[in-house]
């Protein structure tokens, strides 16, 4: 997939991703090893859309399963089409096999592992999903393969690159992360966030992303009940933008705070602090 820690980082940067030397090292050694790269940090530092870039950068098809407390099995990996196997047994008095190919409904995880074009595979906030669930991922991330008991193994046609994200809301088991290589990642330095902001806002000044990044990461320093995201700062210089302001001052962070800051106390906070009128 990259030729090196170098290439990760142009093709990502490509694809509208700036990566330091730690992420761009990770995701090509993930590729090269074949192992899954598990990401964890604060919410909105950019872990999602890293499996986005690198598929983007890659040419691959993205699926993604999305973790939320009570994913199981059916919605994870696969179930069987009840109401078709019923109407098959109905409509017919042989013996027919009701568990194959055709009554098989696939779920992202038995989606990727079936791809046969390159296919990156994002289990996005792994730490959101039952324990339980991570069982279900011990076989595919160190195989490449599921079970399904009235089919057998499958084994994946086509690797898929797996890229797993944790807000770390809780601990994932010691086997999960003996499967995966593992990035940390935290908020970017504000000169790292200028520089993502000029990316994804070029029409911006550049003095003005730096006001723009500096004042987020004074925001985040603060005891918030949400601290900024990436996206959030992003969507600042686009309010900025949209509503012809030239400078950050005092009137326009007061006017415009909503965009970042989204619980009524942690606004408060921020007025007390940068001192706001």
């Amino acid at each position: 997939m990259f030729n090196s820690p170098a290439d990760v980082s142009e093709r990502l940067s490509a694809a509208g991703y700036l990566s330091d030397d730690a992420i761009a090292t990770s995701v090509f050694l993930a590729a090269a090893l074949g192992k899954p790269l598990l990401t964890e940090g604060p919410a909105g530092v950019g872990k999602t859309q890293l499996a986005k870039a690198v598929a983007q950068a890659t040419g691959a098809r993205l699926i993604r399963l999305q973790c939320y407390e009570g994913l199981d099995e059916a919605r994870a990996l696969y179930e069987w089409n009840y109401k078709k196997q019923l109407l098959r047994i109905q409509a017919t008095s042989a013996d027919d096999d009701i568990f194959t190919e055709e009554f098989l409904l696939e779920r992202p995880l038995l989606k990727a592992i079936r791809s046969t074009e390159p296919t990156v595979l994002l289990i996005d906030e792994t730490d959101k999903a039952d324990v339980e669930v991570e069982g279900l991922l011990l076989e595919l991330l160190s195989d490449f393969q599921v079970t399904i008991p009235e089919l057998g193994t499958i084994e994946a046609v086509r690797r898929p690159y797996v890229i797993l994200t944790s807000n770390a809301t809780r601990e994932l088991s010691e086997a999960l992360k003996r499967r995966c290589l593992y990035l940390h990642i935290e908020y970017p330095t504000p000169e790292r966030e200028r520089d993502i902001v000029l990316s994804q806002v070029p029409t911006i000044r550049q003095d003005l992303a730096e006001q723009l990044a500096r004042t987020v990461a004074t925001l985040r320093a603060m005891e918030l009940k949400k601290a900024p995201s990436v996206a959030e700062t992003i969507d600042w210089a686009r309010t900025l933008l949209a509503l012809g302001k030239d400078d950050l001052d005092e009137e326009t962070i007061g006017q415009t705070l909503g965009v970042v800051l989204k619980h009524a106390s942690d606004q408060d906070r921020a007025i007390k602090e940068l001192g706001l009128k």
